[in-house]
């Protein structure tokens, strides 16, 4: 019995206790403890046990963590509680893979504790981390070095590394444990005061004075959204939240107006052109954007009564956004509206609002960092739109905020996150809430947002920089290995 919980259910336990690290919590210790929990159980195992081990540490990690997909499928898309619920539990288990090829490679070569928990172990979770960010399309979702943002000594490394960079510290700090060696834990401590140290430079730096902002959080509930009988109403109240701002830069969230951008009326956007005008800004707001023909866009849109500028989501979710093959069942099943976007263009120009030149991206976008630093440095101010509706009162919003707060840190700059439900803030660039809407409340978040310019390691080397220092790690493993051989 007490071999089957130290090798089948502590994996288990340990993936699902990480949760806490992430937010709403930001306990960010845990994921560390954790992983050391795992590295431990992983010292001496052979490759079948350390798959299987490995396996069902990203099954408690994913199963708990990503739990919020049951929510989209089940409360918002009405699939039936098993389907829902044995989906959720196939999608956990697929993430599950991730943490199981990360565990298996090490235990396939012959090595010594040390260079498997400081070198292999640590260099071959990350590069599954990194693998799961693009394979697919990409579900970058809780890489581990998230949990580190904003207030982990680690999280000064982002600017530097990227989260992927964070993630290989991560793992090193948990290897170092998992050997309960002097000098391993010494260079974990070194690694950790270095952070300390990091977070006190500044990478980027203001320019010209802050702009006046305000997020509007309409708190629409999905299954309401696109209902013809919710329209007007929605229509109405954006339109009296945008005359009641006072701010250069009014943001409105994704697909805040559910309606095609040249189906809205003259004399709706018209009172809001002058508006914008009047304060001397402009207006941002998500709204589906079409060309001649069937191609529709999920874009960000400028008003101000110039010519309008775009931008158009580029990297699309999978069943919401675009349908994979074999796939129309499900989406009809969901009656999921607007489902097959086209890809707006690679590396789009910063759109011109309110003095600010500003690098806009759409929801889950802002997941995929090394996508964004196109547009650095020109941009001075990042801006997301979103809508977690689809995801209740559940982790996922918060994860969001996390994410956003990842983001700031690689790129020096102020974001400023417009969400339908929540959560709307504006966050500075090392990450920090400035200012915040309680979710599920109808509100404009007034606050100001510092533009800033110059240019962080990241944002030049995106993420070269960590999977260098990874593959001099692997170097090195493999060196040892042939010296002791």
């Amino acid at each position: 019995m007490r071999l089957i919980f130290a090798t089948r259910l502590l994996p288990l336990l340990l993936g699902g206790a990480s949760v806490f690290g992430f937010a709403p919590f930001y306990l960010y210790p845990l994921p560390i403890l954790a992983l050391a929990g795992l590295f431990h159980l992983l010292r001496d195992a052979g490759p079948r046990e350390a798959f299987l081990r490995g396996w069902l540490f990203g099954l408690g990690w994913f199963g708990t963590g990503v739990s919020w997909v049951y929510v989209s499928m089940h409360d918002v898309g009405g699939l039936p509680l098993p389907v829902a619920g044995g989906l959720t539990l196939l999608f956990a288990a697929f993430l599950a893979l991730f943490p199981a090829l990360a565990a298996w490679l090490p235990a396939r070569r012959h090595s010594s504790a040390e260079v498997r928990l400081l070198l292999l172990l640590p260099a071959s979770w990350v590069l599954a981390e990194w693998l799961r960010g693009w394979l697919l399309t990409g579900f970058p979702w809780q890489a581990v070095g998230y949990s580190q943002a904003p207030h982990s000594p680690l999280a000064a490394y982002a600017p530097l590394l990227g989260v992927y960079g964070v993630s290989w510290l991560v793992a090193l700090t948990a290897g170092a444990l998992a050997w309960r060696r002097p000098w391993p834990l010494a260079v974990a401590v070194a690694l950790w005061a270095g952070g300390l140290g990091l977070a006190k430079v500044d990478w980027t730096r203001p320019v010209g004075v802050p702009v006046t902002v305000s997020l509007l959080q309409g708190n629409i509930a999905q299954e309401m959204k696109f209902r013809p009988e919710k329209l007007t109403e929605t229509l109405v109240l954006y339109r009296d939240m945008v005359l009641a701002s006072a701010s250069r830069l009014i943001v409105l969230p994704e697909t805040a107006w559910p309606l095609f951008l040249d189906d809205i009326p003259p004399d709706y956007l018209d009172p809001l052109r002058a508006h914008a005008r009047k304060l001397g800004g402009h207006l941002l707001v998500g709204v589906p954007e079409r060309e001649p023909g069937a191609r529709y866009y999920n874009s960000v849109a400028v008003l101000d009564g110039g010519p309008v500028q775009t931008y158009r989501k580029s990297h699309l979710v999978p069943f919401g956004e675009f349908v994979p093959w074999g796939a129309h069942w499900f989406v009809d099943a969901m009656a999921i509206p607007l489902s097959d976007f086209s890809r707006g263009a690679p590396n789009q120009p910063a759109l011109h609002a309110a003095g600010q030149r500003i690098a806009a991206n759409v929801c889950y976008e802002d997941a995929f960092g090394e996508e964004l630093i196109h547009a650095l440095p020109d941009a001075t101010l990042m801006v997301n739109v979103s809508n977690d509706a689809w995801f209740g009162d559940s982790f996922a919003p918060w994860q969001h905020l996390q994410i956003a707060q990842m983001r700031a840190l690689e790129t020096g700059r102020w974001w400023l996150k417009a969400n339908n439900t929540g959560i709307t803030a504006v966050l500075d660039e090392k990450g920090r809430v400035v200012a915040s809407l309680k979710p599920f409340t109808t509100g404009t978040l007034d606050s100001q947002a510092q533009s800033m310019t110059g240019a962080t390691p990241y944002s030049r080397w995106g993420n070269g920089a960590f999977l260098a220092l990874v593959a001099a790690s692997l170097a090195l493993a493999g060196w040892l290995m042939r010296r002791k051989g």
